[in-house]
């Protein structure tokens, strides 16, 4: 069997292929692929692998000897899932292979958020603790999470995984009803708004999930309250949000998603972190540790195996 790798780099360096190498015959790898190079780079493959690579129903039609398509990643939206099965290839995806390293960056989101890293670095390189009368700067004041409810919005694994963390920082933690879900008797996420202090998001982007922080619901939140979003870019209106961080109707915001990524133009967000704001934007990589990116590889040649 012959297995190709669409977008290779999209794993970082430092993986070690051979457990996908030990699953087929020959392996192609490529760096990047663009759209027009797709079609002749699967048209002999029994194997497609690909991260972020966009797999139409053109090209899956194209590719003849097609047996599997696997992703290198937990979402599958870059694959015309319908096309494949209409034409029987299955497509598997990987899950759960980074857990650790999410949750890992959840709290520091959450830490950095609540001891107002963001701003304080910021007076730190303007020099204001060299000015300081006192020997310590007290503004703006920190937040002590001890004590401190956290509302999840997504249940699954890594959602039960930061409230084990959570409460191990002696946190009270609630899971919200999975939005959209009328039979879940669970309070919902507006319900929970108001008591919240801190938020965090661990779903999948759905119709029901879309925008679902917004100036709307805002306006119930305490404004304290510290916001973080590790699940997808929409799941929060990111202008609402802004604005309520530069008005004072939230205590912080912190991302790793974005819509659009990598951002093409100007975002919002990214414009703000040159102002004194409570607010942290990561490039998507709360994923990529090297033990996350090495389970990524050993999860899709278990999925290769199946096909044996």
């Amino acid at each position: 069997m012959k297995a190709v790798i669409l977008d290779n780099s999209s794993l970082g360096t430092g993986v070690d292929l051979s457990p996908i190498e030990n699953q087929v015959n020959e392996l192609d790898c490529y760096s990047l692929t663009s759209p027009g190079q797709v079609d002749e780079r699967i048209q002999d493959a029994d194997i497609v692998i690909t991260n972020k690579v966009v797999l139409n129903e053109d090209s899956l039609k194209q590719a003849k000897r097609l047996k599997l398509v696997c992703v290198l990643a937990t979402g599958m939206n870059n694959i015309d899932l319908k096309a494949a099965e209409k034409l029987g290839i299955p497509v598997k995806n990987v899950e759960a292979y980074g857990t650790p390293s999410v949750v890992q960056h959840t709290l520091m989101m959450m830490l950095s958020l609540a001891t107002k890293m963001p701003v304080m670095q910021q007076r730190m390189a303007a020099g204001d603790w060299q000015k300081s009368p006192l020997f310590t700067l007290l503004d703006p004041p920190t937040y002590q999470l001890e004590g401190k409810h956290l509302v999840i919005v997504g249940s699954g694994e890594l959602g039960q995984a930061v409230k084990k963390q959570a409460e191990a920082l002696g946190m009270r933690v609630t899971f919200t009803a999975r939005p959209g879900k009328a039979d879940d008797s669970r309070p919902s996420f507006g319900e929970l708004l108001a008591q919240a202090d801190v938020i965090s998001f661990h779903c999948p982007l759905t119709d029901d999930t879309k925008g679902l922080l917004n100036r709307n619901n805002i306006k119930h939140c305490q404004p304290h309250v510290l916001v973080i979003n590790n699940a997808r870019g929409g799941v929060t209106n990111e202008e609402d949000v802004l604005e309520a961080l530069r008005n004072g109707n939230i205590g912080g915001y912190a991302t790793d998603v974005l819509p659009q990524e990598p951002p093409k133009d100007s975002h919002p967000l990214l414009d703000a972190l040159n102002e004194p704001l409570n607010l942290i934007v990561t490039p998507h990589n709360a994923w990529t540790s090297p033990e996350a990116r090495q389970r990524i590889i050993e999860l899709t040649a278990e999925n290769i195996q199946t096909l044996k």
